[in-house]
């Protein structure tokens, strides 16, 4: 049996990978700042939810959901974000990460508008008090907060939501036709039952939030 060799797929460097997509826009390039301008301090106020993407020591990645009401990261001055750390499933993998390496990236989302903000930079963390006291829901103050100093800022254009149809009504999928969180946890683990996940997952969205 003869066997045909396959042609080599794959990108060896960054200059075979500009050769293939084409030089970057201009605007593309002139776009990106240093700091938050208004506008980009204006759509964080109106932003109910990042990801937050971080890496450890050895570029092990990891991309993590944040949200709570709109602007619940605050701007502390044009170079310097807040977020505050709600509480959750107690893994820290971010923190962890960033405890090793503090490189992170952020994209912010506001629902209706395609466009996203893109923000990364380095970060660290804080238990200070007279920061995250501001940023405390139902009279629960956060144990922790992630302070990212920006090093690039720069919205990104719509069409990736464009395409995805993410904010459009009839992009919603029917809650029913998929498994629940706990059913999935039940049968990936082996060590709890369906109902009693269900149960225990309901309660913590209702009472355990922060």
């Amino acid at each position: 049996m003869t066997t045909i060799e396959q042609p080599d797929t794959g990108i060896a460097d960054a200059q075979q990978l500009r050769a293939l997509v084409g030089e970057v826009h201009l605007l593309a390039e002139r776009k990106v700042l240093d700091r938050l301008d208004r506008f980009c301090r204006d759509f964080i106020a109106l932003s109910p939810f990042l990801v937050l993407a971080t890496s450890d020591s050895e570029g092990r990645a990891d991309a993590s959901p944040r949200g709570d009401g709109p602007g619940f990261v605050q701007v502390l001055d044009d170079r310097t974000l807040l977020i505050p750390d709600r509480r959750g499933n107690n893994r820290v993998d971010s923190f962890g990460n960033v405890l090793s390496s503090p490189g992170v990236g952020l994209v912010f989302f506001v629902p209706g508008i395609n466009e996203t903000l893109r923000v990364n930079g380095r970060a660290r963390m804080t238990r200070d008090n007279a920061l995250l006291e501001p940023t405390a829901v139902q009279d629960k103050t956060p144990k922790l907060g992630l302070v990212v100093e920006v090093d690039e800022a720069y919205f990104h254009c719509g069409k990736a939501l464009i395409r995805s149809k993410l904010w459009a009504q009839e992009s919603q999928v029917e809650r029913g036709s998929f498994p629940t969180l706990g059913r999935i946890v039940a049968e990936q683990t082996k060590a709890v039952d369906a109902a009693e996940a269900d149960a225990n997952l309901e309660e913590g969205y209702r009472t355990r939030l922060y």
